[in-house]
């Protein structure tokens, strides 16, 4: 995933916005990019660049995880986080609770009652289910009457909730990766590439360098060191 390539898919952006969007995920935590050492076509290994994108924004230790191949389930939830207001946001599985009156009037769900849910709804989403998934299951076969949509809701969470993905042995091991700057593609250890970008694209100083030895000082440093080889043996003669 480049800027050259979405341009070319979406014609009413230019290069220069795509790039602009992507460097926006970047920082905010939803994408990094990866080198991984991948089998090639016809035998053998290569390095090839793999751009991951998480719906959730992520923090650099999850992405750390990632490089070392300890990958989380996809749809696992942070903790909210705070609006400009200062009010939690809502999460996914509060969302999807709160269109269930807009999408059948049977079942008008408190705010208490969304929030009281929303342990079981998230997870259905850490399961693998969708929004669509979770609302066929919710409203479908509803009786003419809902006496206590908190308490139905409730009980077709628990008893419909689907079983747990089954985790892909046969995939073998996961690729040898290294995360990548977003900006300049150098390749570096997590900790060295905080927000996904190296030293010189953050903009911080490189450390100073220690001082190297010129040929002709390494020439006279020798010298001594042999000067003080003879003299050490001639007082032990």
């Amino acid at each position: 995933m480049d800027a050259k390539t979405l341009a070319k898919l979406s014609p009413d952006y230019g290069q220069a916005a795509c790039r602009t969007a992507l460097n926006r995920l970047h920082g905010a935590g939803h994408l990094r990019r990866f080198r991984e050492h991948r089998p090639a076509e016809g035998g053998g290994m290569r390095w090839v660049t793999t751009t991951y994108f998480s719906r959730a924004a992520r923090d650099d230790a999850w992405w750390g995880r990632m490089t070392r191949g300890e990958e989380p389930r996809p749809d696992a939830e942070p903790a909210p986080a705070p609006t400009p207001a200062g009010r939690p946001a809502r999460s996914r599985a509060y969302a999807a609770l709160a269109t269930l009156t807009a999408a059948d009037d049977r079942l008008p769900l408190s705010a208490a009652d969304c929030a009281a849910l929303e342990p079981l709804a998230a997870e259905w989403f850490a399961r693998g289910a969708g929004e669509a998934r979770l609302l066929a299951a919710l409203t479908a076969g509803l009786p003419p009457q809902v006496h206590s949509p908190a308490a139905l809701m409730r009980t077709r969470l628990v008893e419909k909730l689907p079983p747990e993905p089954e985790r892909a042995a046969q995939a073998g091991p996961s690729p040898l990766r290294v995360m990548e700057c977003a900006v300049c593609a150098v390749p570096g250890r997590p900790e060295a590439l905080p927000g996904g970008l190296c030293r010189d694209c953050r903009g911080e100083p490189r450390p100073p360098q220690p001082h190297a030895w010129t040929a002709a000082e390494i020439r006279a440093r020798v010298d001594e060191l042999r000067a003080a080889a003879r003299t050490n043996e001639r007082l032990h003669t």
